[in-house]
């Protein structure tokens, strides 16, 4: 992804970082350290290297722009399909089982509820965010991506208070 970024001109940094955080709203900001530490595998890798010095009223920084090597391993990375996730790995779904576990029907279905409640609320802001007029393209798909996601799992928890009962069953009978 960085030499995605560092494609169009060579940056340092600072301005990798910050060109992350902004072409990728709503992404897990990047730790400077993990930049730096990119970049060093990327030149030692081959695939960046530096680009000279700029001093901006500060130390000096160092520019990286991406070589021939980098741009053939960013187009094979781009063009390569990623696979579907092997295994369902969801905070949500462990709650819900680990609750059925340890607590009553009422109790699972308030958790359900609540957390059903807080999906709703976050789609909500994801598209006053949307919907503003100077939202930038990058912002949009951002949103619409998280939105997609957060229905999924407010769908998902909808028909999970239809099964609570059931899942309590079974729950019981395995135990």
């Amino acid at each position: 992804m960085l030499l995605g970024l560092l494609t169009s001109r060579s940056l340092h940094g600072y301005e990798l970082k910050r060109a992350h955080d902004e072409d990728l709203p709503g992404a897990k900001p990047l730790a400077y350290g993990q930049v730096y530490a990119t970049l060093n595998r990327l030149v030692r890798d081959g695939l960046a290297v530096e680009a000279g010095q700029e001093r901006a009223g500060g130390p000096d920084r160092t520019q990286y722009v991406v070589t021939d090597r980098g741009r053939q391993a960013l187009t094979e990375w781009l063009s390569k399909v990623e696979p579907p996730a092997p295994h369902l790995s969801s905070t949500l779904l462990a709650k819900v089982v680990i609750t059925l576990h340890v607590a009553d029907e009422a109790t699972a279905r308030h958790h359900l509820a609540a957390q059903r409640a807080a999906h709703l609320a976050r789609m909500r802001e994801l598209t006053a965010v949307k919907t503003n007029p100077g939202a930038s393209v990058g912002e949009i798909l951002a949103a619409d991506l998280a939105i997609a996601h957060l229905d999924a799992d407010a769908r998902w928890m909808q028909k999970a208070l239809e099964y609570v009962h059931d899942l309590r069953l079974e729950v019981q009978h395995d135990s």
